[in-house]
């Protein structure tokens, strides 16, 4: 528990921050498995959702949520399995 006003503070926006945090990298979870589903299932719209994907993986790399190696890597294999799907 914090002893100070501001660190009082802080402790709430830290909290607020966090779980912002972790609902945009839930989100790119479930965008990147569903991906992942409808490339298996051989679903004919996984462009424009692939596109959806990448925005969030951009977005949360430039948040700092992931790293940028990182976000390359997982754009790179889903590209890579959307390529063989054709």
């Amino acid at each position: 528990m914090p002893n100070k006003k501001s660190a009082a503070k802080e402790l709430r926006k830290a909290v607020k921050r966090s779980a912002q945090n972790k609902k945009i990298i839930g989100k790119l979870k479930d965008l990147v498995k569903t991906s992942l589903k409808q490339i298996k299932a051989g679903d004919k719209n996984i462009k424009e959702d692939y596109k959806k994907t990448i925005k969030a993986i951009d977005k949360a790399a430039r948040k700092g949520l992931i790293k940028k190696n990182t976000a390359a890597r997982k754009k790179s294999k889903l590209m890579k399995k959307i390529n063989a799907f054709k």
